[in-house]
């Protein structure tokens, strides 16, 4: 069964979305208002009790008291975007990398930076898989979901912390 909560954050509302598997989430969407996946479907059900983990582990990340998630995840995506997700869970904490560096740590070639863009673009679990922390190759900020200045903000969350 789908579920879904809302929770505030720094960066704004964020829409948490999952499938209910016993008495755990396995966490699908992570989206941050504004965003044009901000949508509840009609047949998905309200449930912030299944998410109290994904709340609690957020709200320790924006506290500056979590690097990194515990969580389960969805297995939405093709197969490339998920080796590129993948690759996303890789990249530590307080740190950035390029979009050429990713396509490089999949094994793609370096035409396929478009592609790494593309798929990174369709990231479904904002902030819990850090597609905030791929840059452009000159370090400048491209585009985010959530918006650049979102984007800027986690950026500097993780290094004050």
């Amino acid at each position: 069964m789908r579920a879904y909560t809302t929770m505030a954050s720094p960066v704004g509302e964020l829409l948490l979305v999952g499938e209910l598997r016993g008495d755990s989430v396995e966490l699908t969407a992570v989206s941050m208002a504004g965003s044009k996946s901000m949508l509840v479907e009609g047949e998905w059900t309200a449930d912030a009790e299944a998410f109290a983990e994904v709340v609690g582990q957020l709200t320790a990340y924006f506290a500056g008291e979590r690097s990194e998630f515990d969580l389960r995840f969805g297995s939405a995506g093709t197969d490339f975007q998920r080796r590129v997700w993948s690759a996303l869970e890789e990249i530590p904490y307080g740190t950035t990398t390029t979009y050429g560096e990713i396509a490089a740590r999949i094994g793609a070639p370096r035409a396929a930076v478009r592609a790494v863009g593309s798929a990174i673009g369709a990231n479904p679990l904002l902030i819990v898989r850090p597609c905030h922390r791929v840059v452009g190759s000159d370090g400048s900020l491209t585009g985010y979901a959530g918006g650049v200045e979102r984007k800027q903000q986690l950026l500097d969350l993780e290094r004050a912390a």
